[in-house]
């Protein structure tokens, strides 16, 4: 008996249903909230850096899903190493033999991070960090794990512990014993390794919440101070990695840094199948996988599997082939050159950092005695109304989708698709002026700003 299944008549015949659905039976407060700030729009295709609705408008992705689509949304060349997989009906995952493509991928990954020599493949960049985490752990024999304030590097329980923001550990604790330092106190950090029962510091080197890079030759001296007290650097490029920051990894814009463990995931998907790769050294993968009795000590039930694995070598053989490094570096300093020209031109504008096509745009209290008042307005009712003031507009006016880079901050962040040019920095650049001349001269922003004061007071 053959059994049929038509995606395209069930999105055709259900689709239209799709806020419904979440509120009914997923997360009810994400429609609740998509709704409040008009940003429930119904997109129905993308490619690229670009999403169309029903009428045919296109917006432009300045947050690639998080990070998630590095190449943009349905590379073709991703498509096509998707299609062959499945057409080769491999067999996957049999769990009792060694199939090319796990060993393939990572051949090319770690021929980036020359000083590394063994990966492991998860689902997700929570996953690839608590395998970080536990390797940690059984090289060195030692509990405890250092991380930054402000990181964040998943929500699983591991993860969650070394998650510098209270907002998402608060309400599941009991946590792992694990204690946060100052991102840039070299003192603070030797203070906890003097204690002796460290296993290893997980650092972002720059931060998604906020856009706060490390400061320079911070990252290289932690390293220094960690070795020395026979402690791991465990770099975090779940977000960074893969050409996000203008080099293949952001540990790499820093001198001598060569961290002992790199958590990798978002780009390397291609943004269709699930992967994460924790890359380390031989002898730290010998210490956890010392015998035969452990072959299975860590695994994962969809670590390797054959898409995964061929996305990722797509997505890395697109990245050499199309110079899509090179291009992240020249456009991303494009983009925060000429936004960081209008510091001077708007008082609302404080600050304007990042790397690559990694970017942080930072807002702060004005000078005139009009635009401080309603400032100081917002920030009473709650910090980061501003920020979300700004964004709104970028997409209900200009079709530009970005997002307020952490709850109670004043920055907005770029993360877009890789692959965008001159064309999509001139596009949103044009649009951000507009939104910032509405702001200092009294316009309907802040009659929306006034709503979110409301709703801010309402749900306190």
């Amino acid at each position: 008996m053959t059994t049929e299944f038509d995606l395209g008549a069930l999105l055709s015949e259900r689709g239209a249903e799709r806020y419904e659905l979440h509120a009914r039976h997923l997360n009810h407060q994400l429609p609740r909230m998509l709704h409040t700030i008009g940003f429930d729009k119904v997109y129905e295709r993308a490619e690229g850096a670009y999403f169309w609705d029903a009428e045919g408008d296109d917006y432009l992705d300045m947050l690639s899903g998080f990070g998630v689509m590095g190449l943009g949304r349905h590379h073709p060349v991703v498509r096509k190493a998707l299609h062959d997989v499945l057409d080769a009906q491999l067999a996957d995952l049999t769990r009792f033999d060694c199939q090319p493509l796990p060993g393939l991928l990572a051949e090319r990954l770690l021929a980036h991070s020359p000083h590394l020599d063994r990966a492991f493949f998860g689902n997700s960049g929570t996953e690839a960090v608590e395998t970080a985490l536990k390797f940690a752990r059984r090289a060195t024999g030692r509990p405890r794990i250092l991380y930054c304030e402000h990181s964040f590097h998943g929500l699983t329980a591991g993860s969650l512990s070394v998650n510098g923001e209270e907002g998402f550990r608060d309400g599941f604790a009991p946590l792992l014993p694990d204690t946060a330092v100052p991102l840039g106190d070299l003192d603070a950090l030797e203070r906890e390794l003097r204690k002796g029962d460290v296993a290893a510091l997980i650092v972002e080197p720059i931060q998604g919440k906020g856009v706060h890079e490390a400061p320079p030759g911070w990252l290289r001296a932690a390293q220094e101070l960690l070795h020395r007290h026979k402690a791991l650097l465990i770099a975090d490029e779940v977000q960074t990695g893969l050409g996000r920051t203008g080099d293949f990894y952001a540990y790499q814009h820093e001198d001598g840094v060569e961290p002992d463990l790199v958590c990798v995931a978002k780009a390397l998907s291609g943004g269709y199948v699930p992967v994460s790769a924790t890359l380390g050294r031989d002898w730290i993968f010998k210490k956890v996988y010392s015998s035969i009795d452990r072959v299975l000590v860590h695994s994962a039930s969809f670590g390797s599997n054959a898409q995964a694995m061929a996305a990722g070598l797509a997505v890395l053989s697109v990245m050499e082939n199309e110079q899509i490094v090179a291009n992240a570096r020249a456009t991303g300093e494009l983009l925060k050159s000429r936004l960081a020209a209008l510091t001077d031109r708007y008082e609302l504008l404080a600050d304007v950092r990042g790397r690559g096509l990694m970017i942080g745009i930072e807002f702060g209290r004005p000078r005139s005695l009009k635009l401080r008042g309603r400032w100081t307005m917002l920030q009473a009712a709650r910090k980061g109304l501003f920020a979300q003031m700004v964004v709104v507009p970028l997409l209900q006016r200009h079709r530009i989708l970005t997002q307020v880079s952490g709850d109670h901050l004043e920055v907005i962040k770029l993360i877009p698709p890789l692959v965008i040019g001159e064309a999509e920095v001139d596009r949103f650049v044009d649009a951000f002026t507009a939104v910032m001349d509405d702001a200092h001269g009294g316009g309907l922003m802040w009659d929306f700003g006034k709503t979110l004061v409301k709703q801010a007071v309402a749900n306190r």
